[in-house]
């Protein structure tokens, strides 16, 4: 009984303590996170007509949706590697082929990566919203929704256009005015 004990104050207690930990920093960071949108979305940040609440709701719900994701995968990463470094796994190598697959990954990600920055600045400049009647590539409609890698539009025909935001070049928005 007494090894019993001792074991699971080493190794099991400590990864649960690893465990336990990454749950309260996820819960208490994705709540930062929405905290902080919220203020964003009803913040008057833009003065004049063009202070459109709807808006700035979606475009602080959809920065707010890839923070909290972002944070999500990096601390249960971190977890994930402590605890198998509880267990005695050697890190380093993990680490330096873990390097060598994100510079593979991200040579062949060049595209996901361009719509990605792409729908970003798309979001932070304001360019279009839901609901804008807008002019892109060769389709005209009504933005339904605007993601960070893809926005759609649906024309006068109501054909669903997904459009990626890395190869939208020039935009015509016919509701925005001055």
């Amino acid at each position: 009984m007494r090894n019993f004990l001792d074991w699971m104050a080493g190794t099991p207690l400590r990864i649960l303590i690893i465990l336990i930990g990454a749950v309260f920093i996820q819960y208490f960071g994705s709540r930062a996170i929405t905290r902080a949108m919220n203020r964003l979305a009803s913040a008057d940040l833009v003065l004049g007509p063009r202070n459109i609440v709807a808006r700035q709701k979606e475009r602080a719900s959809t920065i707010g949706g890839v923070l909290t994701a972002t944070l999500k995968s990096a601390i249960w990463i971190i977890a994930m590697a402590m605890a198998l470094g509880e267990f005695g796994f050697d890190l380093g190598p993990l680490i330096a082929s873990a390097g060598i697959v994100g510079v593979a990954v991200g040579l062949g990600a060049q595209t996901l990566v361009r719509d990605v920055l792409s729908g970003i600045f798309m979001l932070i400049e304001d360019q279009y919203g839901v609901g804008d009647s807008v002019s892109v590539l060769d389709v005209e409609g009504v933005v339904e929704k605007v993601g960070l890698r893809v926005t759609t539009v649906r024309d006068g025909q109501g054909t669903l256009w997904y459009l990626r935001n890395g190869e939208i070049l020039k935009v015509g928005n016919q509701s925005q005015s001055g």
